[in-house]
């Protein structure tokens, strides 16, 4: 059912030309619909997120792990496949300013936001509503599981024990977006010690975003922030950056 341009009565068109579609599904009390809430409830817990293909006007549907990272919603004729997975997660791999605004943001975006740190000095001094703030490496929790495929992965300490260790971590999980913050000749060494501590293979590396951002010629804390998020946000969408 659509509401807007080309949908239902003119008394119900949405502000500025909107369109809003919804979907509705019957699912007959069966072994086949419980199989599939079950694929759905596993990948709303973060085990793995799948993509939900649709044939309108009929009960066809099939349930596909999720290969790639790809728009939420596609909507071709009368197929509809819908990404589904864990709420998205932001993992802020030591705190600075520019961590501090990345926080906000993402909490504004509907983020689930933890922030690593161990140095009590700082955890100390940081306290922000929507934000989980654990005293450990962030390398530790990522090996510990803490990772799952709608996870962005951040560095942004400038700290080669608090950063490098993440990105080691970091590249052998399903995380959708990997990231340090630094100049392109500081992201250069930075990804060859890494390559050399880690024995990384190059499609290994090329998961780290290094510079990180979108190149909006930021200089301060928020606008760096601002990029960084833009970016995340860019690719959860499936957008190219050719497509810019």
């Amino acid at each position: 059912m659509r509401y807007g341009e080309g949908g239902l009565a003119p008394s119900l068109e949405l502000p500025c030309g909107g369109v809003l579609d919804v979907l509705v599904e019957k699912f007959e009390p069966d072994c086949a619909a419980k199989a599939h809430f079950a694929v759905l409830l596993g990948a709303l817990q973060g085990r793995q997120r799948v993509v939900r293909h649709i044939t309108l006007g009929t009960n066809a549907r099939h349930n596909q792990s999720d290969a790639g990272v790809a728009a939420p919603v596609v909507v071709e004729a009368d197929q509809v496949r819908i990404r589904m997975g864990a709420a998205q997660r932001l993992l802020i791999a030591g705190l600075s300013p520019v961590a501090e605004f990345c926080a906000g943001f993402a909490v504004a975006l509907g983020y689930e936001v933890i922030v690593c740190d161990p140095r009590a000095e700082l955890t100390a001094a940081f306290s922000m509503a929507g934000v989980e703030v654990l005293k450990v490496f962030p390398a530790t929790f990522i090996a510990q599981g803490g990772c799952h495929d709608g996870t962005a992965i951040v560095a942004l300490t400038h700290d080669p024990r608090m950063d490098d260790l993440t990105l080691l971590e970091a590249v052998r999980t399903r995380a959708f977006y990997i990231g340090a913050m630094g100049s392109r000749r500081t992201s250069e060494k930075r990804l060859e010690r890494v390559k050399r501590i880690g024995a990384l293979a190059p499609q290994m590396l090329e998961r780290i975003h290094a510079p990180i951002g979108l190149n909006l010629g930021s200089k301060t804390p928020a606008e760096i922030a601002l990029a960084v998020m833009a970016d995340i946000v860019r690719l959860s969408n499936g957008v190219v950056r050719d497509q810019l």
